[in-house]
């Protein structure tokens, strides 16, 4: 079996530091469940008002115009992130608190992203929205960026596949949540951003009191310099390749599947003509969750295996891009259903292996939360192109055919450019 690494560069020191130091002993499923609940937690407070809650709200406040409220609000909140989610994670790369690096920034990016939905519930304004939903963004982002340094900190390399796993299902068990919620609150976004809001800060407690989150010694500090710092967050993809073409598949491929979903409630009311379709976007929600739930658990734990990661990243990206072809040329409720099904199953695989991936091509062990930060900007930036690309779609250029067609091709460039990636079978 091999799972090789990205070889160290010169200049990163070797350290025996717990905070720093390259893990060897397997995490417990007690730690790996508050990973999961974080995760479930933040996708809640994600989706269930990407997907439903933010067009319900825009509907109510001008309903000719809701395509460009929901287009500028997760424009602008998904703007916050590619900021935040570098910036907080660099900021728990240097935290020295005697209860970790990442745990202080989860608790306080759930209590401000709770707060920020409770406000958001009450918003009657599309400022307003606009507003509360980047306070939204910014707090969620500060503690998934730290869960997700968590990882590569605590995790050894062959156990990570199952981990990312795992870690995928309480993405998607959040964005199913999400959906949960907006079919059982009725078209009340109210109640649904209190729901969300609870979920959200519930979520994080099992983690916090079972957080093997080593304390990071002030001696392993250098002096702060803010030039340096600033600079630090471009990552050289001459000197680091395997982490510039991860970066750029990632990419490529949640272009592609937000390009499927992000007008998903729209495309139910106005093409399908589906008669409820908050409760749609909620069964296509839970075939794709259940869908996967199963190749995340599966694709995970058998990259670890076997040994390879770039094979399954392919594959999924690929399936990914399939699913958006069968929404372009079957736009009808069983094409729908279809598509969501062959969309989990290609993106279950994808969160799951690709995450074990990105981890294997971090430059350096003391900047783990900061350079998964940047990598998370390829996961955040398409939320700010994709809704621009979909709005240009429907507006100008042919409508949700062309949407969903160029969905696929996007994905399958990301699918192409993994191959590219050296460091990592």
């Amino acid at each position: 079996m091999s799972m090789s690494n990205t070889p160290v560069p010169p200049d990163v020191p070797r350290t025996t530091t717990a905070a720093l130091a390259e893990p060897t002993q397997k995490v417990t499923a007690r730690w790996v469940t508050g990973l999961v609940l974080v995760n479930v937690g933040i996708n809640a407070a994600f989706f269930g008002p990407i997907n439903v809650f933010i067009g319900q709200q825009a509907i109510s406040i001008d309903s000719p115009s809701k395509e460009a409220i929901l287009s500028l609000v997760t424009a602008c909140g998904a703007a916050v992130s590619l900021v935040a989610n570098p910036l907080f994670g660099a900021l728990s790369d240097r935290t020295t608190s005697r209860f970790g690096r990442r745990a202080p920034w989860v608790l306080l990016g759930a209590v401000l992203a709770t707060a920020a939905l409770l406000a958001m519930s009450v918003s009657a304004s599309v400022a307003l929205m606009v507003l509360f939903w980047c306070l939204v963004q910014l707090g969620a982002n500060a503690a998934y960026a730290a869960i997700f340094a968590a990882v590569p900190d605590r995790v050894p390399v062959p156990q990570r596949g199952g981990v990312g796993g795992l870690a995928a299902m309480g993405q998607t068990l959040g964005v199913l949540t999400g959906a949960v919620f907006g079919a059982v609150v009725t078209g009340n976004f109210m109640v649904g951003y209190w729901l969300c809001a609870g979920a959200l800060l519930v979520s994080v407690l099992p983690y916090l009191f079972h957080r093997n989150d080593p304390a990071l010694p002030k001696s392993e500090l250098g002096t702060f310099n803010l030039r340096a710092f600033v600079k630090g967050f471009y990552i050289s993809p001459v000197r680091y390749p395997d982490f510039g073409w991860a970066w750029l598949t990632r990419l490529l491929v949640n272009v592609g599947n937000q390009l499927t979903i992000v007008y998903l409630l729209f495309f139910l009311r106005d093409i399908i003509k589906h008669g409820d379709p908050a409760f749609g976007v909620l069964i296509l929600t839970g075939i794709y969750a259940v869908m996967v739930m199963i190749t995340a658990v599966i694709a995970g734990p058998w990259s670890d295996r076997v040994g390879k990661r770039k094979p399954f990243v392919i594959g999924s990206s690929a399936t990914i891009a399939m699913a958006a072809l069968i929404m372009a040329f079957f736009p009808v409720w069983p094409g729908a259903l279809a598509g969501a099904a062959v969309l989990g199953i290609g993106f279950g695989a994808y969160l799951a292996v690709d995450f074990a991936l990105l981890t294997q091509v971090l430059p350096k062990a003391a900047d783990r939360g900061k350079d998964l930060g940047v990598i998370n900007i390829a996961s955040s930036l398409p939320q700010v192109i994709a809704p621009l690309l979909a709005f240009l779609a429907l507006k100008f250029f042919g409508g949700y055919g062309t949407l969903f067609t160029t969905a696929a091709v996007i994905g399958l460039l990301g699918a192409v450019f993994v191959v590219k990636i050296k460091g990592v079978d």
